[in-house]
């Protein structure tokens, strides 16, 4: 009987010390969880090009835009603009469809 008894109390002790190292692992792993939550919130914006930023200006307009247009509707500057407009131009992605008009080609 005291066999068994002591059988049991070695059982139970050991029990014991599975349940306080499951516990260690089962924190362990909510640390884990929320560093990863904390990494997905944590993503950086997409920058988009200022060129971009034209093309989809001029792209979105009907009867097309100018450069005072693109400069109120970007916030860039006229140098800027200019010389992304002509960059477009040549490359035949957007054209004049009168003076200082531009729309997508």
């Amino acid at each position: 009987m005291k066999l068994l008894k002591r059988d049991l109390e070695a059982v139970s002790k050991s029990l014991k010390q599975l349940t306080l190292k499951t516990e260690k692992i089962a924190k362990k792993l909510d640390k884990l969880e929320k560093t990863k939550a904390k990494l997905k919130v944590t993503k950086k914006p997409v920058k988009v090009s200022a060129a971009a930023t034209v093309l989809a200006v001029i792209k979105r307009s009907r009867k097309g835009v100018n450069v005072a247009t693109l400069k109120t509707k970007t916030g860039f500057e006229s140098r800027k603009i200019s010389g992304i407009v002509q960059r477009f131009k040549k490359e035949g992605k957007i054209k004049n469809s009168g003076k200082g008009i531009y729309v997508k080609a």
